[in-house]
């Protein structure tokens, strides 16, 4: 492998993704809305709301559907610190994949089909580099951005959760196990994920918004994770994120297998 010139392409897309305003503006709406702003709206109103009394029989049926282990760490709070409690440690878990996912989605959609854009194609065809580091040189350019912009917005949460809580309740919820595990285990892989199936596209089409457009499709699983949670379908525990983790890295492995069967450079230059 010439790590070299992988790193330099990934550093070069980095560079050149954090200088296009169709990739920064995502980069900063989506963490402050996702990490700060939803679960800070959050937090007034239930602090609002606790301060008045306010009881609530639905939140009293959610922590009684919640498992056992979760209904321990709410002993002894309002209904209303109850509720709290399961939206910002359990509910907004699985949104928070959306974070990594979405930011490497959004820099991937950059590099080949922003090559094209730009005209800037010929020349990365003759860098001296296989297909293969090639590939995985885009992929790690935006691999990393995703992982960085994910444990950012895993510590502006915490910070969040933790000025909520204190404020309310008098106690810290986090960090804690499940979600030290989201942050280190399956954010990084559900970054990979995101980033393999964009720039796999990004590679056969010929514009940002349709890379970043078929890249974006990947969300919908996590989609279906928050409405599974919020219908008590299920609730996410340790194992479950682990399990996740593990099936997410397995799954990225595929895609990038599959990538590196299919790519060429020879056709990218044919579509010029």
């Amino acid at each position: 492998m010439n790590w070299r010139a992988i790193r330099a392409i990934a550093y070069k897309d980095v560079m050149v993704a954090l200088r296009t305003k169709a990739v920064v503006l995502p980069l900063i709406i989506l963490p402050l809305t996702l990490m700060a702003g939803i679960p800070g709206l959050l937090g007034i109103l239930a602090g609002l709301a606790d301060q008045a009394g306010v009881t609530d029989s639905d939140f009293q049926q959610l922590v009684r559907s919640m498992p056992e282990h979760a209904q321990a760490s709410v002993a002894g709070m309002t209904d209303v610190q109850a509720g709290l409690v399961y939206f910002l440690v359990y509910l907004f878990a699985p949104m928070y994949l959306i974070l990594p996912l979405m930011v490497s989605s959004v820099v991937a959609a950059d590099s080949f089909a922003g090559e094209k854009e730009r005209k800037t194609l010929e020349a990365l065809a003759y860098t001296p580099t296989t297909d293969r580091e090639l590939l995985l040189a885009k992929m790690l350019g935006g691999w990393v951005p995703g992982i960085l912009v994910g444990l950012g917005g895993f510590v502006v949460y915490t910070i969040v959760c933790d000025l909520i809580t204190l404020w309310i309740m008098g106690t810290l919820v986090m960090p804690n196990l499940l979600w030290l595990l989201l942050a280190l285990w399956v954010g990084p892989a559900a970054a990979a994920l995101g980033l393999g199936v964009t720039v796999i596209a990004s590679s056969r089409v010929n514009t940002f918004q349709e890379a970043y457009q078929i890249g974006s499709l990947v969300v919908l699983p996590v989609v279906l994770l928050v409405v599974g949670q919020a219908t008590g379908l299920f609730l996410l525990n340790i194992w479950l994120v682990v399990i996740l983790g593990a099936a997410l890295w397995l799954i990225d492995a595929a895609v990038f297998a599959i990538g590196a069967g299919i790519f060429r450079r020879s056709e990218l230059m044919a579509r010029l």
